[in-house]
């Protein structure tokens, strides 16, 4: 059976569609964790079907004869000197879904250098200017406006203002304080680089811009919930409201930010988990949805 029209449809569902079903699902910003491996599932399950696609074009088959190599002579765009060769196309076929692989890779690398990178000049900085808080387990900077972040990575570090010190109650920093470690703990940074990688090779892919916006804000929802498991959704939602205009630096997780009010309204609205039965289908749907490539593409290791 030749799996190209099955992996063009599936690739092209997961890319296109799976997207919209997705920010119209009501779930996600129930278990924003949950959701930030969906979407990430569903950029792998792209990437597996985009580069086993091109395997299987490239590839000498029945039907296709010699697969893409063919397809272009047949065209006039002649590849090389007489017929394509089964030669041609194992190279073709090996080397397509190879440069998407290494395209990924180096963004995702490229990515997390240059974040860490400029967290580490950050770093440098403050460890220069602000002082040690050992009660509060970060740095205290000397800034007028209430912010806090943190800096991720092999060094990390909690930094607040001290104008948030000083302003913010004991409970509602104490709360912001955890939403920035929950950020350390959970390497958040990694995989807002994958979706940042996918997202430079899929530019124009709804999967890419949805998926990297999507991740970024489900890991402040995730972050939130570890404040919320210790602390009130109103100490949480006041402080990320009087720091929702802090800059913050390159690299870095902040409490505020842009999304400050779909996470306020969230952290004061009722707290519902998605139901265990729920919970363990999507995972399942997860683990399953970038294999599904696999079993079309190599039905005979099956068997």
């Amino acid at each position: 059976m030749n799996a190209v029209p099955v992996l063009l449809g599936y690739t092209a569902a997961v890319g296109l569609l799976a997207p919209r079903l997705l920010l119209r699902a009501a779930w996600p910003h129930r278990a924003p964790a949950l959701a930030v491996v969906v979407w990430q599932a569903l950029m792998a399950a792209f990437a597996i079907g985009a580069a086993l696609t091109t395997y299987n074009l490239a590839m000498p088959t029945e039907h296709l004869h010699a697969g893409l190599v063919g397809l272009l002579h047949s065209c006039g765009l002649h590849v090389g000197p007489g017929e394509p060769s089964p030669a041609t196309a194992d190279r073709l076929g090996i080397a397509l879904p190879a440069a998407l692989g290494l395209a990924l890779l180096t963004g995702f690398a490229f990515h997390v250098a240059r974040a860490r990178r400029a967290r580490t000049r950050h770093r440098e900085a403050v460890d220069l200017v602000g002082r040690r808080a050992t009660r509060l387990g970060a740095t205290v900077l000397p800034y007028d406006t209430p912010a806090a972040y943190c800096l991720p990575g092999r060094r990390p570090r909690v930094v607040v203002s001290e104008a948030a010190v000083r302003e913010l109650t004991a409970e509602q920093l104490a709360a912001v304080l955890e939403h920035e470690r929950g950020h350390i703990a959970g390497r958040h940074h990694l995989a807002l680089a994958v979706a940042e990688a996918f997202h430079s090779v899929f530019r124009r892919l709804p999967l890419a811009r949805h998926g990297r916006q999507q991740t970024a804000l489900l890991l402040e929802m995730a972050a939130d919930d570890r404040a919320l498991r210790r602390h009130s959704g109103e100490a949480l939602a006041t402080a990320m409201y009087e720091m929702a205009a802090a800059r913050t630096p390159k690299g870095a997780f902040a409490a505020g930010g842009h999304s400050v009010v779909i996470r306020v309204t969230r952290a004061l609205g009722p707290r519902r988990a998605p139901h265990p039965v729920l919970r363990g289908a999507v995972a399942a749907v997860a683990a399953l949805v970038p294999l599904l490539p696999l079993i079309v593409a190599c039905p005979p290791l099956l068997g």
